[in-house]
């Protein structure tokens, strides 16, 4: 994957991301989504088989580093052990934020 600045706020990118913890059955996904939607981001988000959650968000740099931000900060439900995650490109392959199966 792309490398993207950190400082480049203009550009449109991607953050896929393994969310790690207590995430599943505690309304995690549905409040990523309000975030998300709040914040004006395109993506998914999925309850991954391994008791993950992963998520694909897109949008500008800036607000999407507020998303990465939020996914770390004491406000999301249940217990958040870690984020793994990767930035890229924008590919406009979403036109809402959802959650999927």
């Amino acid at each position: 994957m792309t490398e993207i600045p950190q400082d480049d706020s203009g550009e449109r990118v991607r953050l896929t991301a393994r969310v790690d913890g207590m995430v599943q059955a505690v309304g995690f996904r549905y409040q990523t989504v309000r975030k998300a939607e709040e914040l004006g981001l395109t993506g998914t988000v999925r309850n991954n088989d391994d008791g993950s959650v992963g998520i694909v968000a897109e949008g500008p740099q800036l607000v999407v580093l507020e998303l990465r931000q939020w996914l770390r900060s004491p406000g999301v439900p249940g217990r958040v052990d870690s984020v793994d995650e990767s930035m890229s490109r924008a590919t406009a392959a979403y036109s809402n934020f959802r959650v999927v199966r």
